[in-house]
């Protein structure tokens, strides 16, 4: 464990069992939601190279136009 990880348990041993509770479930839902999106990432990388590559296409037929964020 890191010596970060260390000083955060070691202030959340300051808190409340309720505070300590709150913060057990958030961390293990956000950690559950990173390895869910870890997986759809790896699983959508070929759609995603497939996307990329037709964009790449696109821009060098000169079929592509800047993107104007104050247009938006």
């Amino acid at each position: 464990m890191t010596q970060l990880l260390e000083k955060v348990f070691a202030e959340a041993g300051k808190l409340s069992e309720v505070e300590q509770n709150a913060l057990a479930k958030w961390m293990l839902k956000e950690l559950s939601s990173e390895k869910r999106w870890d997986k759809v990432f790896a699983e959508s990388e070929t759609a995603l190279e497939k996307l990329a590559d037709e964009a790449l296409a696109e821009h060098k037929k000169k079929t592509t136009r800047l993107l104007d964020p104050e247009s938006l």
